[in-house]
């Protein structure tokens, strides 16, 4: 049995490995979303910053690993044997839901997944005890450590709220006193915010990194024969005071005299500390499990009682970890930050909902999202008519926006938020962070990091009427998937553990075979799904600041419409003669992507409009026209393949064999109108596009001899209602879409007629 449990412990340490490279990707957005979203610095160094910050965080983060071993459930009451599975259950299930909350690009919490985890593995574990000998519930209290795991519960629930709140007052009060004009900002000002913010960061990574050193329990003759820890507790007040006067003088200096944007130098310290704090409290959440599997082995071993007799009290004591352990873990960390794809995704969600410009929003408002923000501007209207007139209006001047007039300030790579900002982000999550590990509390840094973001946000007026609805739907959306990890991990891996106690070795093994599976068949998906973003451009362009380059781009998307829609049509008709009802769905798959690039067109508007280089009232005209006439086609392609899809799905009558005679004639005009203006758009030349809209006419006739052909049939012959109808409806909706493609090549003939007359 010994070789079994060994086995079980080089599985945990794959997990490990595999939980490390998930988690990294999920808790990157913790520490590099102000550094990207604000672009202060490259890239580069962002992840070198990073890269430092994990790497020493990993080191000293040894005093956390308690909470694995005998934070949530009292080790003296299990044995060896139920200790292993419940760390085992626990490893598979965080590996699990850490994978599929990285696939959505959803931000989760490592820590309350591994929290509730050990929770549900431990209830489980313990209720299979209770019933098998006395059956009293009550009992349950001798297994689980209720004390300290409603401390951390709360803690990771209430960092919720405090950090919001915190993060939102910080940036109301800094952007009161600074404005969004940071570079008229008084040195002063500016001195004083760098000061506080580097002073707080300091604290953080000296101050409280020196206390949990071995230099710290010993005594100087300098500082009255106090050890430093000591120092440190006694004189708090005298060691802040100077710590913030000499952070105030050194960025004075810098701003004064060295012309340093103070807000990078912030930004950049703040970085690295996020990724300390990171490092030093959340790697307890992907080795803590296995490092105690570990342990737990190693005095097993050495007692020589069978497994399933041996009581696990050594876990109660304070067992140090191997510092080789947290250095390896710390280097998976960094190459896990450095080469995940998946990582980039979950950073790209906190952005876009703390971003202060016009961007896509990536959630749909629900009916809660609405209702709140009518309660808060409601309730904002209200407090507002208490507010003298005047501090109204300096309120409103402090918080006036830097107008974007350039071109340059319109496009895709324009910061998310500016410096000020992303610096506060860092500082007040960092602080909080900080503080709970000081308390050895496993605070949820996705919790406070995220919620100091969207609490700036706020603040910041980036959620604005325009905006709001969504940002919140985005918020609770993130919130909500807090709460399912937190009731998925304790359900699932409660279950897992039971499957282990029923299955033994063989379930073990089975389920971790499934484990590798789900994650393997993920990874290779988000790979090729990742290659195929980077390889395939947008259906529809929209980034010239010219009217020439307007016009060269609706070029484009003209004729890319038109290809798209015809092999749609075609598929459409081959779906309907063979009732193969896979190409219709290839056919809505391909309706579907045209109709989300023109609606990224359309919500793009505004953005296009204040790009333009010159202000041609021409260019944004014809920019929507075109839009409009594209939507046309769009959505007639778009009802014929639902309705051919419907007619097939619900297993119609097939369509008669001179039906499909006549769409394929009609699909053969529409080639004809495809070809002839893709070659008129490769050749430049007016006069084709001229000869193919003089078609108009015999095109529009020959779907109106189809049409008077089918209605005979119907009183003499024709059957099936259904088929009737489809027929029909397909005639008439293929008659506007001839139309309005006839129209589109119309407007661009006009459009690129008259600028060649003017040029």
């Amino acid at each position: 049995m010994e070789n079994l449990y060994f086995y079980i412990v080089i599985l945990l340490a794959v997990l490990a490995i595999g939980d490390l490279i998930v988690g990294v990707s999920n808790d990157a957005v913790n520490f590099l979303n102000s550094a990207i979203g604000s672009k202060a610095i490259s890239f580069r160094n962002i992840m070198i910053l990073a890269s430092i910050g994990i790497a020493l965080g990993a080191i000293f983060s040894s005093g956390m690993m308690e909470v694995a071993r005998k934070g949530i459930f009292n080790p003296s009451a299990f044995s060896f044997q139920e200790i292993i599975y419940i760390f085992m259950a626990v490893m598979i299930t965080d590996i699990l839901l850490l994978d599929f909350f990285n696939t959505l690009g959803m931000p989760t919490s490592t820590t309350v997944s591994i929290v509730f985890e050990l929770l549900g593995a431990a209830v489980m574990m313990a209720m299979i005890k209770i019933l098998a000998n006395s059956g009293n519930i009550g009992e349950l209290e001798n297994y689980i450590n209720t004390a300290k795991a409603s401390q951390i519960i709360f803690g990771i629930l209430l960092s919720v709220f405090v950090a919001f709140t915190i993060g939102a007052i910080v940036q109301w009060i800094s952007r009161y006193l600074l404005t969004f004009f940071l570079e008229k900002t008084s040195a002063i000002k500016k001195a004083l915010f760098g000061g506080v913010s580097l002073a707080a960061l300091s604290n953080f990574i000296l101050i409280k990194g020196i206390k949990g050193t071995e230099y710290a329990d010993i005594s100087f003759s300098l500082l009255g024969d106090q050890t430093i820890k000591e120092f440190l507790n006694n004189e708090m007040i005298l060691v802040n005071g100077l710590n913030l006067l000499i952070w105030y003088l050194i960025s004075f200096g810098l701003i004064k005299f060295t012309q340093i944007n103070i807000f990078k130098l912030i930004i950049a310290i703040g970085t690295f500390a996020l990724a300390l704090a990171f490092a030093g409290n959340d790697l307890v959440n992907f080795i803590g499990v296995p490092i105690a599997a570990f342990q737990s082995y190693e005095i097993w071993v050495a007692s020589g009682v069978a497994a399933e007799s041996f009581p696990m009290n050594a876990l109660d004591a304070k067992v140090p970890t191997p510092t080789l352990f947290l250095f390896a873990s710390g280097m998976v960390m960094i190459l896990t930050l450095w080469f995940s794809s998946k990582a980039k995704g979950v950073v790209q969600t906190s952005l876009d909902l703390s971003s202060q410009n016009d961007t896509k929003e990536r959630f749909k408002p629900n009916a809660l999202s609405r209702v709140m923000v009518r309660f808060f501007s409601w309730t904002s209207d209200q407090v507002i008519r208490f507010i003298p007139l005047s501090s109204q209006k300096k309120i409103k001047k402090q918080f006036e926006l830097v107008p974007l007039d350039s071109s340059e300030d319109w496009t895709d790579n324009a910061p998310s938020f500016d410096m000020m900002r992303a610096s506060i982000n860092l500082v007040v999550a960092a602080v909080l962070i900080s503080a709970a590990t000081s308390l050895k509390l496993p605070l949820s840094t996705t919790y406070v990091t995220f919620m100091v973001a969207m609490g700036t946000s706020l603040a910041d007026k980036a959620w604005g009427r325009d905006s709001a609805v969504y940002r919140v739907a985005g918020v609770l959306n993130v919130i909500g998937g807090w709460f399912f990890t937190a009731f998925s991990a304790f359900t699932v891996c409660g279950i897992i553990l039971y499957l282990f106690h029923i299955g033994g070795p063989v379930a073990i093994a089975s389920i971790f075979f499934v484990v590798l599976l789900i994650t393997g068949k993920n990874f290779l998906n988000h790979r090729k799904k990742s290659k195929e973003i980077e390889v395939e451009s947008p259906i529809l362009k929209s980034g010239s600041h010219s009217y020439i380059g307007v016009i060269k781009e609706a070029d484009e998307n003209i004729t890319q419409v038109a290809i798209d829609t015809h092999q749609a049509f075609t598929l459409v008709i081959e779906g309907l003669s063979s009732q193969n009802l896979k190409k219709l769905s290839k056919a809505k798959k391909k309706v579907k992507n045209l109709e989300e690039s023109i609606h990224d067109l359309r919500s793009n508007l505004f953005s296009f409009i204040r790009k333009l280089e010159d202000n041609s009232v021409e260019a944004s005209r014809f920019y929507i026209d075109t839009l409009v006439h594209i939507q046309d086609i769009i959505e007639d392609i778009d009802y014929l393949v639902n309705i051919s899809y419907d007619h097939i799905n619900n297993n119609h009558s097939k369509l008669k064999l001179s039906q499909i005679r006549g769409l394929k004639e009609i699909s053969q005009l529409i080639d004809l109108l495809l070809q002839g203006s893709i070659n008129a758009f490769e050749d430049n030349s007016l006069k084709q596009l001229g000869e193919v809209l003089g078609k108009k006419e015999d095109m529009i006739a020959t779907i109106d001899d189809k049409i008077n052909e089918q209605i005979s049939l119907t009183r003499v012959e024709e059957r099936s209602p259904k088929n009737t109808r489809l027929y029909f409806n397909i005639l008439l909706k293929s008659k506007d879409l001839i139309r309005h493609k006839i129209i589109l090549i119309d407007s661009f003939y006009q459009t690129t007629n008259q600028l060649k007359t003017n040029l």
